[in-house]
């Protein structure tokens, strides 16, 4: 094989590797955004159309003594603009992400960014209990506290 080969196919077989490592931590965090029609005013909509549909929204889970602690990085959003629910094992993130409305001038190079409506479920190690939740956003981050379902013990019955 000659040099030249051996480094296409070396470079290659990093990349994959690399995709492979991507979709093994982070797969769950490829999240789709469905994007919005009405209100499309920037350049003629060409942001809307032209913006990735596919965008990352990495999260974190850790588990204290009597909650859990998830974080994810939302950027780019007002707080109102964000909606969470608690549903079985699950934590599900909604919201929209908007084209921001003050570059009404210029040409986008490169867009990379992802925006329209999307929605994240982010599966729990154990139950929790929803009426209990808190949640804030700040720089980006959106933190969500969940405390630990409240399992009293269960006699067992005798028949």
């Amino acid at each position: 094989m000659s040099p030249l080969r051996h480094l296409q196919h070396r470079a290659w077989e990093q990349l994959a590797e690399g995709w492979r490592h991507v979709a093994e931590r982070a797969g769950n965090a490829l999240t789709y955004f469905q994007p919005v029609q009405e209100g499309i005013e920037n350049q003629g909509g060409l942001v809307e159309r032209h913006a990735l549909r596919w965008g990352v929204l990495p999260a974190e889970v850790r588990e204290e003594h009597d909650r859990l602690v998830v974080k994810l990085e939302i950027p780019g959003l007002d707080p109102e603009q964000i909606h969470v629910d608690v549903v079985d094992k699950g934590l599900v993130i909604a919201g929209e992400k908007r084209v921001p409305r003050e570059e009404a001038r210029g040409r986008y190079h490169l867009l990379e960014c992802a925006y329209g409506r999307f929605e994240r479920l982010i599966p729990l190690p154990m139950a929790v209990d929803p009426l209990r939740t808190r949640a804030h956003y700040h720089h980006g981050v959106l933190t969500i506290i969940l405390l630990k379902a409240n399992r009293s013990p269960t006699k067992a019955k005798t028949v």
